[in-house]
């Protein structure tokens, strides 16, 4: 398989497109999988928004492990941020997170009004890594009837503040960071989830990963799902097992691995394999305890 790899150019280029507007906003957005919450963030992220008040949304919680979610949720609160479960596609969460937002910036936005400046609307910004689901919760926040609110002062040309539901305009810049792959478990991760486009990847490699990793977190589901007797600790036997079971052949009687990995890759993203998150805060602890 070969190596994924991160492309500086294009984040020194957002990096900096970031910056350059996150004086304008009180607060900032960081999205996240909610099933790879720590393969799905820049490392980045909190030295670029240099300390600007941030809630954390997790996206795609529909096809995450609720339990897991719940636990990455308090993991964050004892951080000292707020974190949210949502689903973009349905719109589920996205009235707490405008609550959360207005919420965070409560003492700011009073302290102004103690100062004599008029009341605003709090201003936001998302940011988050490519096909986590930025565009879909945009969509759903601003609506079909969104209002653009003009141009503000010492924004690039071409950047609008659209109205979202509630006193809250969001900052509508490409606000894309590429995440940092120097551990290759994160580019798997994003790969499984797919967050990276399959026709860059070797799919049969991908997929043998994806099933070694569940055969060993979640192995009933896995029995369950592909009529397996029994987990095998050799993941291609696994594999192969799985193949037959659902008639993965080709002429001679030889596996169809190609096949095969296109089936499992497309069932666990359908979450037809059950809702399964791939990382947990204690993978995080132990990662920073080494």
């Amino acid at each position: 398989m070969q190596k994924i790899n991160w492309y500086p150019g294009h984040m020194k280029k957002t990096k900096e497109l970031i910056q350059t507007n996150l004086k304008l906003v009180d607060v900032v957005v960081e999205l996240l999988d909610a099933r790879v919450p720590i393969s799905s963030r820049n490392p980045q992220i909190d030295e670029i928004i240099i300390g600007k008040p941030k809630v954390i949304v997790l996206n795609k919680s529909d096809l995450a492990n609720p339990k897991t979610t719940n636990e990455w949720i308090h993991y964050f609160k004892k951080s000292g941020i707020n974190a949210i479960a949502v689903n973009a596609m349905n719109g589920a969460g996205l009235d707490k997170l405008t609550a959360e937002l207005e919420e965070t910036v409560k003492i700011k936005m009073e302290a102004r009004i103690e100062k004599g400046m008029r009341k605003r609307p709090v201003r936001a910004m998302i940011v988050g890594i490519p096909n986590v689901g930025k565009s879909s919760i945009i969509n759903k926040l601003t609506g079909k009837k969104s209002a653009k609110t003009g141009d503000k002062p010492g924004v690039t040309r071409g950047k609008q503040w659209v109205r979202l539901k509630g006193n809250i305009e969001l900052l509508d810049t490409p606000g894309i960071l590429w995440p940092k792959f120097e551990d290759q478990n994160v580019g798997l991760k994003l790969a499984f989830t797919g967050s990276i486009k399959d026709e860059i990847l070797d799919i049969e490699t991908i997929a043998l990963r994806l099933i070694e990793y569940l055969c060993d977190k979640y192995p009933e589901y896995m029995k369950e799902r592909y009529k397996l007797k029994m987990i095998e600790e050799d993941g291609l036997v696994n594999m192969e097992n799985m193949a037959k079971n659902r008639g993965c052949i080709i002429s001679g009687g030889r596996i169809d691995y190609t096949r095969i990995a296109n089936v499992v890759m497309d069932e666990f993203r359908s979450v037809k394999i059950g809702k399964i998150t791939l990382e947990t805060p204690d993978d995080l602890e132990s990662a920073m305890d080494e």
